[in-house]
């Protein structure tokens, strides 16, 4: 059965007053060279879930991941930095950072943390049970459990097909309940599958089609366009016959993308946009070489970094008359400027299909991943002109694509 928010034990019926609240957030920020976070959008997401719990009374003790350091302790991927950025948006709160996670030290500050406090933990993942065996996270849950009396998950982002310690080896341990943005993610991402208003549009780019077919796959079903871009576009131009040059593409996946193509092309199944030009060059590196040409033109000593003038043209089209909107992904090689103008554009029809028009309600728009929010950050495109984003990444990708959850389904009623 699909997962509904209404499946899903909500923050509103937590008790949390006097109580050690033990909140896994995910703060997984990456740090620029001067030790600062990058952006801290993932940290202001979790703002309203820590601030109901400091009104309410409770104790709050943070837990996340930053990171893969793969079971063994690494100063540059430590909490504390998360923890001092967290002080500086909540100045009248005490923010107490421990390195520890478990153990007598994270026992003894939880026992004597104050009423409206924070305890910021260290990188759960230091610690080789929070990925490891059953039996290792069982025992990891365990001793994380016992530092609170009640369970929030407020890491949508962090909750994967695969278990972890942290959200789900916990949430079996104690009372849980879902925080107030993971239950807007799950909220707003059921109801662009469950009860979306049609015409439904999905823009799709990024690599690894292993996660992306998934989701081309539910939507055939559930909506009306697919747009494609990014390397994931790539494999299908080549399944086409297209010679496509240095781009990176899955050579192992054509027969796949032909397959979902004739799936596509089945009465009541959404139609699949392949982009049909492209911006190519020799290099991705700083120059003037780029030019956009039909994808029939490609030559062997080219590759593809953004889609063309006429399929942006196209997208924005499709855009303009949608009235569900998912896109996870940007269009191009977006770190490059020169090659951020497709994302661009279609960021500022997705923009503009959601306010509407007079006489005509604006569409519902959600957009989520890392890469696809960097992307706003870095080219100063309002995070706000959008009805949701999605902080999940990999997580809102598994789970519009059909898969179940586990850290999600220990939150059930």
């Amino acid at each position: 059965m699909p997962m509904s928010v209404h499946d899903i034990r909500p923050l509103a019926d937590a008790d949390v007053s006097g109580k050690r609240v033990l909140v896994r957030v995910d703060h997984n920020i990456e740090l620029n060279a001067d030790g600062k976070l990058k952006n801290d959008e993932k940290i202001q997401a979790t703002l309203p879930t820590i601030e109901h719990l400091l009104t309410a009374g409770a104790h709050i003790i943070l837990m996340t991941h930053v990171g893969r350091p793969k079971g063994k302790a690494d100063p540059k991927l430590s909490t504390v930095h998360v923890a001092k950025h967290l002080g500086t948006l909540l100045p009248k709160v005490t923010v107490m950072h421990i390195t520890q996670t478990v153990g007598p030290e994270a026992q003894e500050a939880a026992k004597n943390l104050a009423e409206g406090s924070i305890l910021y933990l260290e990188n759960v993942r230091f610690h080789s049970g929070e990925e490891g065996s059953p039996d290792e996270q069982k025992a990891l849950g365990k001793d994380m459990a016992s530092l609170g009396e009640v369970f929030v998950n407020e890491a949508f982002a962090s909750c994967h097909e695969y278990e972890e310690a942290s959200t789900c080896a916990v949430a079996r341990l104690l009372p849980s309940f879902g925080g107030l943005h993971l239950q807007r993610e799950v909220s707003m991402l059921s109801s662009a599958l469950h009860e979306p208003t049609h015409p439904v549009v999905l823009i799709l780019s990024g690599a690894k089609m292993e996660t992306k077919i998934p989701v081309i796959e539910r939507f055939l079903t559930k909506g009306d366009h697919i747009l494609l871009g990014g390397c994931i576009a790539n494999t299908f131009i080549a399944a086409r016959g297209f010679n496509i040059g240095k781009s990176k593409y899955e050579e192992e996946h054509l027969a796949k993308a032909q397959e979902t193509v004739r799936e596509s092309e089945k009465e009541g199944r959404a139609t699949i946009h392949v982009p049909g030009d492209a911006i190519v060059a020799a290099e991705p590196k700083d120059g003037t070489d780029e030019t956009c040409v039909p994808v029939q033109s490609i030559s062997s000593q080219q590759g593809i970094f953004d889609i063309g003038t006429a399929t942006v043209a196209k997208y924005r089209e499709i855009i303009a008359s949608a009235k569900t909107i998912v896109w996870n992904g940007p269009l191009g090689l977006y770190e490059v400027d020169r090659f951020s103008h497709a994302s661009g554009h279609i960021a500022d029809a997705i923009a503009q299909a959601t306010k509407g028009s007079p006489g005509s309600p604006g569409a519902t728009s959600i957009i989520g991943g890392g890469d696809t929010i960097d992307f706003h950050i870095r080219y100063k495109h309002p995070l706000d002109a959008y009805t949701f984003v999605s902080t999940g990444g990999g997580a809102m990708l598994e789970f519009i694509g059909g898969k179940e959850l586990p850290a999600i389904e220990a939150l059930r009623r």
